[in-house]
């Protein structure tokens, strides 16, 4: 018999560690390959951070991997939402073999808006990162 999902606690892995793939390999395993799919751009993201603090905010290498991060934890982040708002009785069909164990109450819920507020955050500023960058590039041409 398989181990018990819990909807609450995928959802806040996604949250804390999310950009790190855990909450997939929570419910799919090590051998999830989006799970394998957060971390390499998580981790070139927060290279590209460390780029920028160094080198400055001219360097367009980071450019193309700030954005990676922001990428990954929207990802993630909306990876929890789609958690702590899938019915109770769907997620136990999906994750724990149609037994009626996993209910998500306020921890799940707490959870998808915090994720809500953190993913419209990081999604708004990747964008308006993303598109500042791009035309700046546009005028130095």
């Amino acid at each position: 018999m398989s181990a018990v999902k819990h909807k609450a606690l995928a959802t806040w892995l996604a949250l804390l560690v999310g950009v790190f793939g855990v909450h997939r390999f929570y419910l799919h395993g090590l051998k999830d390959r989006w799970g394998w799919a957060f971390p390499l751009p998580t981790l070139l993201g927060l290279a590209g951070l460390q780029r920028m603090e160094h080198l400055g905010q001219d360097d367009r290498v980071a450019w193309v991997l700030i954005p990676l991060l922001g990428i990954s934890l929207v990802a993630a982040l909306l990876g929890g939402i789609v958690y702590g708002l899938t019915p109770d009785e769907r997620w136990n069909e999906r994750f724990n073999g149609g037994r009626a164990v996993s209910i998500g109450g306020w921890p799940a819920v707490i959870g998808v808006v915090i994720c809500l507020f953190i993913g419209g955050t990081a999604l708004m500023a990747t964008i308006a990162f993303s598109a500042q960058r791009y035309f700046e590039s546009q005028i130095d041409q």
